[in-house]
């Protein structure tokens, strides 16, 4: 399987907030659209960071509540790991896996089409075994289709 067959199920729609945003801001737009990262984009297309939960909780232990009024771009992570439509979704959970990523951008060409997070991975191996199990009871009942 493709990261497109994930987009395909989940959409193409990404959060994006400006390197300028008052982390207090992101925190309200991960709440809004729960969702536990943010890419941080000055254009909405171009990845220039991604920010998540996890930044904002060790920049609040780290320097208190002042953080919420910083921008983002001072608790964002700049080294973005991103993959394409084309990735084999084994490679992105090795990958996810390996480097402790939740959220993995998609990129084209440069452009933002959308992002894979690790729900998304579960939901779609829940998906298959679920799969896998109907298609095992069904030819062990007989009920094959």
């Amino acid at each position: 399987m493709r990261i497109r067959d994930i987009l395909r199920v989940k959409g193409e729609s990404v959060v994006t907030v400006p390197p300028d945003t008052p982390v207090e801001g992101l925190v309200a737009e991960l709440a809004r659209h729960r969702i536990g990262a943010a890419v941080v984009s000055r254009d909405g297309t171009a990845v220039d960071g991604i920010v998540s939960e996890r930044d904002v909780v060790r920049a609040l232990a780290e320097r208190g509540p002042a953080v919420l009024a910083e921008p983002v771009s001072t608790i964002q992570t700049t080294q973005v790991r991103t993959v394409t439509p084309d990735a084999q979704l084994e490679d992105v959970e090795r990958l996810m896996t390996e480097r402790r990523f939740r959220h993995v951008p998609v990129v084209v060409d440069g452009r933002l089409v959308g992002v894979v997070s690790i729900g998304d991975v579960v939901k779609n191996r829940i998906d298959e075994l679920e799969t896998e199990r109907t298609t095992l009871a069904d030819y062990i009942t007989g009920e094959r289709t």
